[in-house]
């Protein structure tokens, strides 16, 4: 992801502020606050949209042309239509800012393929897992250094990016790797280029991202996918929505829609086939955001 990481993915911080949305039902805060949200499903419904918070990372969440498009607007569309909520509304936010915004009550979810950790779950609620992706390198074309994972990438004493605020970051620390070896970046082609012009050796984030990526940058490569360690528990990456903690009833609601969508091979690759998902990055049974969010 980025990871999402990346992918998004990824970031953390916030604190909530009040204020209330005029024309929805009187109990449900959904601009400016989040004090109440029983109702907000129902405000939602009579509004007819969603608003939704994107990093424009993608392939996670992303405007083109001015669409929104990416995984989590294409499943989270998907998703909101069989509730009975047909549009989603765009906010855009960097993704430092994401979990902030969506406590201050700038938007409702935040679709941009965030990592599920349990930093972020002390903050915010998440929906189950919409997909796994393994973390890879983007590397000189080639690989001079042979690469495959963390643990080389320490043997070599290279130096590596990764994301301001990514899950990609506590993999590299806690794979021993010193700060002084790590440069933080803000944006995915910030790492790409950082790799080009020689300032870092490797670009740290989800295969899916870095593939995506590669796709526009010659004379990169990306290695193999591989599972990173923290506290001897293997890291998938999984990503999913994310909700105020008071929301408790939307996430519950699209939970049930959603699991409608990763229980269905053909259906889950038909909508993010296009973006690069496969049936790889579906999400096992048995990854549930309680157990990541207790990890």
């Amino acid at each position: 992801m980025p990871s999402k990481t990346v992918l998004t993915r990824r970031r953390l911080l916030g604190l909530a502020s009040a204020g209330a949305l005029a024309g929805v039902a009187a109990c449900s805060r959904t601009e400016g606050g989040a004090a109440d949200d029983a109702d907000l499903l129902a405000a939602l419904r009579k509004r007819g949209s969603v608003k939704v918070a994107y990093a424009n990372e993608a392939p996670y969440g992303f405007e083109e042309g001015g669409t929104l498009k990416g995984e989590a607007p294409t499943l989270h569309a998907e998703v909101f239509k069989a509730l009975g909520v047909p549009r989603l509304k765009p906010v855009f936010s960097e993704w430092d800012g994401l979990i902030p915004g969506l406590l201050a009550g700038k938007y409702e979810v935040i679709s941009a393929g965030m990592a599920i950790l349990p930093d972020r779950c002390a903050k915010a609620a998440f929906s189950e897992p919409e997909f796994i992706s393994p973390t890879a390198m983007m590397v000189p074309s080639g690989n001079p250094r042979r690469l495959g994972d963390l643990e080389s990438a320490k043997r070599a004493g290279v130096t590596l990016g990764v994301l301001s605020g990514a899950a990609e970051k506590g993999y590299v620390e806690a794979a021993g790797i010193p700060s002084g070896k790590v440069r933080t970046l803000t944006k995915p082609q910030d790492g790409a280029d950082a790799v080009k012009n020689g300032r870092i050796d490797a670009f740290v984030l989800t295969g899916i991202s870095l593939r995506w990526l590669n796709k526009t940058n010659k004379g990169l490569d990306v290695t193999e996918p591989f599972l990173p360690m923290v506290g001897g528990v293997k890291q998938y990456s999984p990503g999913g929505a994310v909700f105020r903690k008071s929301a408790g009833s939307l996430r519950d609601a699209f939970d049930t829609e959603l699991k409608k969508i990763t229980s269905d091979r053909e259906r889950y690759v038909r909508l993010l086939g296009p973006y690069g998902f496969t049936a790889a990055e579906l999400p096992p049974a048995d990854l549930t955001t309680a157990r990541l969010c207790a990890a």
